[in-house]
């Protein structure tokens, strides 16, 4: 038997995205923001209410994207806690950056997968704003390669859950995608 819970929407796993950006003064800002994902093959979006985050899209057209881990939990959630008009919340995390070398902003060093994107749109509505980024780069620790490529299993990447206001890490791999289910194919 099913409960009901009425007009409720839990989507998961939400990735923990940190959004890095620099201001008109070259200062590094970070925000957490747990409702976007992978929007085409080589776009991400994120839906965000107004913040510095969002001056500083509209001011630098780039921002990059790294995801939370359990090892970087504290300091993830900080950055979405803190607001960066008051503080500057990467120095206050003790965490560091370094400059992208393809797109004006930052790569938060403590954070082992890294997407470096353009901004495409930024659609500006009642609530704040849809951003729709193109992903120019992507960089990762040799730390959580496997064979040369990146093992999501080593990122220990963390999701928002919605429903009970916790963050869970990703586990492991169930299933080979676009194989697995094979087996249930009639031949």
């Amino acid at each position: 038997m099913k409960k009901s819970f009425g007009q409720k929407t839990i989507i998961t796993p939400l990735p923990v995205l940190i959004l890095a950006t620099y201001d008109e003064n070259g200062v590094p800002n970070a925000m957490n923001a747990a409702w976007g994902g992978q929007y085409d093959v080589n776009e991400i979006f994120v839906s965000l209410s107004r913040h510095k985050t969002t001056d500083n899209l509209l001011l630098k057209q780039a921002f990059t994207v790294s995801f939370a881990t359990a090892d970087t939990v504290i300091e993830s959630d900080y950055f979405g806690i803190e607001s960066g008009r008051k503080v500057n919340k990467i120095e206050a995390a003790g965490f560091t950056v370094t400059k992208s070398e393809v797109v004006d902003a930052p790569i938060i060093d403590q954070y082992p997968l890294t997407l470096e994107c353009r901004v495409k749109e930024l659609q500006d509505d009642t609530n704040g704003y849809i951003l729709i980024g193109e992903v120019v780069n992507m960089t990762a620790d040799e730390s959580i390669l496997t064979d040369g490529e990146v093992d999501l299993g080593k990122l220990k990447a963390i999701c928002f859950d919605s429903s009970a206001n916790k963050y869970r890490v990703i586990g492991e791999a169930v299933g080979d995608a676009f194989a697995c289910g094979a087996a249930l194919i009639k031949k």
